[in-house]
């Protein structure tokens, strides 16, 4: 099956207000809850995939005053969430809701379970009274692919539709299939698709993620990375060349979203910080070189399709950080393409980047994402630039292939089977945190 642009775009860019991972958690949540006569409810019980687990546990989110948790966006997308919203579920919440969210919390009415199988699942069984409604979300963070009352299927709900209609679950394995078996001049070729209204839309992605760099750079949000660059160029401390106004631009756009700005980010492969990694570097640079702005936009769609490109060959979630490795090497063909270089440089670029990067383990979605976007931010321009003066790594080097489909392929190796290990590591790490917590230290 052949699929265009759009399809893409579609199915792999949309907007997201808070981490994907906790969303996709009050969406399976608000969803069961529409089931429901009315939202009291007397429990709420979660079973979610160890990376769930892992990039939902600490990030903050947005609209709550700080609040953190799994259970926590279980306990607000049951109160407040809007299901019909997709990824933008929290929008909805209210002061009421929270409050309402905060007291199931304090009565320990909210349970998670940790299952064992990886793969992107969130069940949802909420009580109340005699009825028990279920949610299901596999594959994708707004797939819901089942609804239950009291244990009969309910099929006829406006949530499975609209799941169907924005790429449900085996569309999306087609498009993926699709992709993977793409090489780099036909990636290419999809750009030239790009209409007016592909770039309108990817113009849009734009203005909201600056929007939350914007927010970053004016609070110091999360751990304030952008911030702190900021300050270091006036002092004279940094220089503002292409790398560091990525870094600057990206992290500041990071700080805010990890740290709960109430603002929706433009995401990419299901991540809201990819999609900032797809986007802002690329637009950050505009200043140092001449361009136009459908060059521009072709840019950034380009870097839309290589994210996902990656992720169909390593996985929705997994132990290697995509901001560096998808939307890293989104970034860096992105940044080539708009300064001119050819199909041989942008292979280059994805080369010199994934050496770099590939290595980069993902420890879950905290304030500390801001620092990973700011390596991947410079290191996609540094990438870029390293090619474009003939600087590539040899398909003689380690992971590095003969082409960019096979250098790829082999990044899907070693996400998939060689970083299992490592992923188990570090979700023990995490967990063995959860339960020294409040501990004091002997």
């Amino acid at each position: 099956m052949k699929f265009t642009v759009k399809d893409i775009l579609e199915m792999e860019v949309t907007l997201a207000l808070g981490c994907t991972e906790p969303v996709a958690i009050a969406l399976g949540a608000a969803a069961a809850a529409t089931l429901l006569p009315t939202k009291e409810f007397d429990s709420i019980e979660i079973w979610i995939d160890p990376n769930i687990y892992k990039n939902g546990l600490a990030v903050t989110i947005p609209g709550c005053g700080g609040m953190q948790g799994l259970d926590t966006a279980a306990a607000l997308g049951a109160y407040g969430g809007n299901p019909s919203r997709g990824l933008e579920v929290l929008e909805s919440l209210s002061n009421a809701t929270i409050t309402q969210a905060k007291a199931l919390l304090a009565a320990n009415r909210v349970k998670v379970n940790l299952r064992d199988e990886v793969g992107l699942y969130v069940r949802t069984k909420l009580t109340a009274g005699k009825n028990i409604a279920e949610s299901l979300i596999i594959d994708l963070h707004s797939n819901i692919v089942s609804l239950k009352l009291n244990g009969e299927e309910i099929t006829t709900s406006p949530l499975l539709e609209r799941t169907l209609k924005k790429g449900g679950r085996h569309t999306m394995a087609e498009l993926e299939t699709w992709l993977r078996s793409l090489n780099l001049e036909q990636i290419l070729e999809l750009t030239a698709e790009l209409d007016d209204d592909d770039l309108n839309f990817l113009e849009v992605g734009v203005n909201h993620n600056l929007a939350l760099a914007e927010y970053g750079l004016k609070h110091g949000s999360g751990l304030g990375i952008g911030k702190a660059i900021d300050r270091l160029i006036k002092q004279k401390l940094m220089v503002n060349d292409m790398s560091n106004s990525a870094r600057r631009l990206t992290s500041a756009a990071a700080d805010a979203r990890m740290g709960g700005a109430n603002l929706p980010a433009m995401s990419s492969a299901g991540s809201g910080n990819h999609g900032l990694t797809a986007i802002l570097p690329i637009w950050a640079i505009k200043d140092f070189i001449n361009h136009d702005r459908d060059t521009l936009l072709r840019a950034i769609g380009l870097s839309h399709i290589i994210t996902a490109y990656v992720k169909a060959h390593t996985g929705r979630l997994s132990a290697v950080c995509g901001c560096s490795v998808a939307a890293g090497a989104g970034a860096t063909a992105g940044i080539t393409y708009l300064v001119g270089g050819d199909v041989h440089q942008v292979e280059g670029a994805i080369g010199n980047i994934l050496e770099d990067l590939a290595g980069v383990i993902c420890d879950g979605a905290k304030a500390g994402c801001a620092i990973k976007l700011n390596t991947a931010a410079g290191a996609a321009v540094q990438a870029a630039l390293f090619s474009l003066h003939g600087v590539n790594v040899k398909d003689t080097d380690g992971i590095i292939g003969n082409s960019t489909q096979k250098t790829i392929q082999n990044m899907g190796a070693l996400s998939h089977n060689g970083m299992v290990q490592a992923d188990k590591t570090i979700l023990k790490i995490m967990l063995e945190k959860q339960l020294n917590k409040g501990k004091k230290a002997l």
